[in-house]
């Protein structure tokens, strides 16, 4: 049971990073070869810069995390291993992913069903702009029969 956990915990972090930039080359990919794009960093650059960032601060993260490990593992005498490292780092990592997954899909949900009366996200927005432009034209259209009136 003991390397069951850094095993799954291993499999479940690799997994998902790997599903996330694996669909973002495929699709990149498949937009390059539909729409015969060339240019890689004109067109993509704004994932590709979010993958790099992604990957650069989760290296960041892992090296603050292995140096607090080893201080907090020599600390109570105990050995350094990667086994206990794995774990103490895959959880505070699936825990910050858990956390943002969790406000994402609430926000995302949330705003499917709920209204803010004027705020962007919610549905009301639209129908209030169509509105006033309704109502623009509208005013215009009326105005329009007595300036060609005083213009004769």
């Amino acid at each position: 049971m003991a390397m069951l956990v850094p095993a799954v915990i291993v499999a479940v972090l690799v997994g998902v990073t790997g599903y996330l930039i694996g669909s973002l080359v495929q699709s990149v990919a498949r937009e390059r070869r539909t729409n015969n794009v060339r240019k890689l960093w004109r067109n993509f650059g704004l994932s590709v810069s979010f993958c790099v960032l992604f990957l650069l601060s989760w290296a960041a993260q892992a090296l603050a995390e292995w140096d607090v490990y080893r201080a907090d593992q020599r600390a109570h005498g105990e050995p350094v291993a990667v086994r206990g490292f794995v774990v103490e780092f895959g959880q505070s990592t699936l825990e910050n992913w858990q956390s943002e997954f969790l406000q994402l899909f609430s926000f995302v949900v949330l705003s499917a069903v709920l209204i803010h009366r004027g705020s962007a996200e919610s549905k009301d927005g639209t129908d209030r702009i169509e509105r006033k432009v309704d109502e623009v034209l509208r005013r215009l259209g009326e105005e329009e029969p007595e300036r060609v009136k005083t213009q004769h």
